[in-house]
């Protein structure tokens, strides 16, 4: 999948948006007449996160996988 990723502090200069200085404008161009997805998300979000609860071992965790099951998993299959 060809994909581009901006990321910096979104601004409206002169009636342009820019991410960073770059213009969004140009960034698009590149885009022109093709299906895309177009995600926008704050990182200032700073709303507490919930524990997740793991499906194997029961135990809380935060983040995309249980900690304790992935050590387990490393040390079971030798790396």
């Amino acid at each position: 999948m060809d994909a581009s990723v901006k990321r910096g502090q979104l601004l409206k200069v002169d009636g342009r948006w820019t991410i960073t200085g770059d213009d969004l404008d140009a960034w698009l161009d590149q885009f022109s007449g093709q299906e895309i997805v177009l995600i926008a998300a704050s990182l200032n979000d700073d709303r507490p996160v919930d524990p997740r609860t793991c499906g194997t071992c029961g135990r809380e965790y935060y983040g995309l996988e249980c900690p304790h099951c992935r050590d387990a998993r490393i040390r079971l299959r030798g790396r």
